[in-house]
C-alpha cells in the first residue's frame, strides 16, 4: 500500500514537472497580438535539376498561397539542403521561403497543408517544410 502511494506521488510529481515542457502562447505586450508565424520552404529542383522558375513560383503564389492568406506574406530566395536517404547523399537546391503571420485558426493551419500538397503535386516534389511557432506582432 505504501509503495503504491509513493508510486502515485512520483507519477504526479513527474506529470507536474513535465507540464512545464508544454509550449505556452507568448505573453504579448500591447500593442502586440499573439499570432502564429509559419515558415514554408519550397525546393525548386525537379528531378535533380532546376525546374521551378521565378515566374512559375509567382503564379503558384498568386493561385495557391495568396487566396488562402490574403492579408499578406513575404517570399524570399533561399539555398536549401537536405539529406536524401534513398541516395545516401546531401542534396543542395535553390528554394523559395514563404513567411506568413496569422491569427491561430484551424482553417489557416489546414490551408498550410493544402498549399504544401498543391506544390508537391504541381512540381513533383517529395516534401515542403512547414515550421510553425508562436509570435507577438504589431503593425
Amino acid at each position: 500500500m505504501a509503495e503504491a502511494h509513493w508510486r502515485l506521488m512520483a507519477c504526479g510529481a513527474a506529470a507536474i514537472a513535465l507540464s512545464g515542457c508544454a509550449s505556452l502562447p507568448p505573453a504579448c505586450l500591447p500593442p502586440q497580438q499573439a499570432v502564429l508565424s509559419a515558415d514554408l520552404a519550397f525546393g525548386r529542383n525537379i528531378g535533380g535539376r532546376p525546374g521551378v522558375s521565378d515566374a512559375a513560383f509567382a503564379r503558384f503564389t498568386a493561385e495557391e498561397i495568396t487566396p488562402r492568406f490574403p492579408d499578406g506574406l513575404t517570399v524570399l530566395d533561399g539555398h536549401g539542403q537536405w539529406h536524401d536517404p534513398a541516395r545516401g547523399r546531401l542534396v543542395r537546391e535553390p528554394s523559395k521561403l514563404v513567411w506568413i503571420v496569422f491569427a491561430d485558426d484551424p482553417a489557416k493551419r489546414t490551408a498550410l497543408t493544402e498549399i504544401a500538397e498543391a506544390y508537391k503535386q504541381k512540381f513533383r516534389q517529395q516534401s515542403v517544410m512547414i515550421a510553425l511557432r508562436p509570435a507577438c506582432v504589431s503593425f
